[in-house]
């Protein structure tokens, strides 16, 4: 009898992109705690932001995003948990409708038709102008990962130059807190 050998997925084809929302004490060195849980253990941060949330009782929330595989996930969930300074954890990946939105200012640089190409590409985005000199523009562009990263590939051949990103900002709908 012959048996057909299926062979194992690979590593990365298992992982998978996540949000995590984090609510942590606004005080010094917590950022650096939490990250020193993803670097001492190997794990990537493919973006974070952080910002103070909830000024009167002095709550941060920062947002990560990583990739990992279902178990990876879980024990950065689990390590995070047992930090003192960490409120609550969420996996806004696994929560019904999440929003997640990320801002971009791109430079383009170009003369004559590439100016005129990008102008148009960028309306075609719903980018907002928010500089212009005689040779270059910088849009600013709010939208989903996906829709940064497709703006970014157009761009490239009109004389994109420079680009700052913020990351992801995250949340969920609804009445429930994240």
């Amino acid at each position: 009898m012959l048996m057909k050998v299926t062979p194992a997925p690979k590593l990365e084809e298992l992982s998978e992109r996540h949000t995590l929302s984090v609510l942590v004490d606004n005080e010094p060195g917590v950022l650096a705690r939490v990250i020193g849980l993803f670097s001492g253990r190997g794990y990537n941060i493919d973006s974070l932001t952080v910002s103070e949330t909830e000024h009167e009782r002095h709550l941060s929330r920062i947002t990560i995003v990583t990739t990992g595989t279902p178990m990876v996930i879980e024990q950065i969930r689990n390590q995070l948990e047992r930090l003192v300074p960490v409120h609550r954890v969420a996996d806004i990946t696994d929560m019904s409708e999440g929003i997640e939105r990320e801002l971009a200012l791109v430079k383009v640089v170009g003369k004559g038709e590439s100016r005129v190409e990008a102008l148009r590409l960028a309306q075609a985005f719903d980018a907002r102008t928010v500089d212009v000199t005689l040779e270059s523009f910088v849009f600013e562009l709010t939208g989903s990962t996906e829709e940064v990263d497709r703006f970014l590939r157009v761009m490239q051949s009109v004389g994109l130059l420079e680009v700052s990103r913020t990351g992801v900002a995250a949340i969920t709908r609804g009445a429930e807190a994240s």
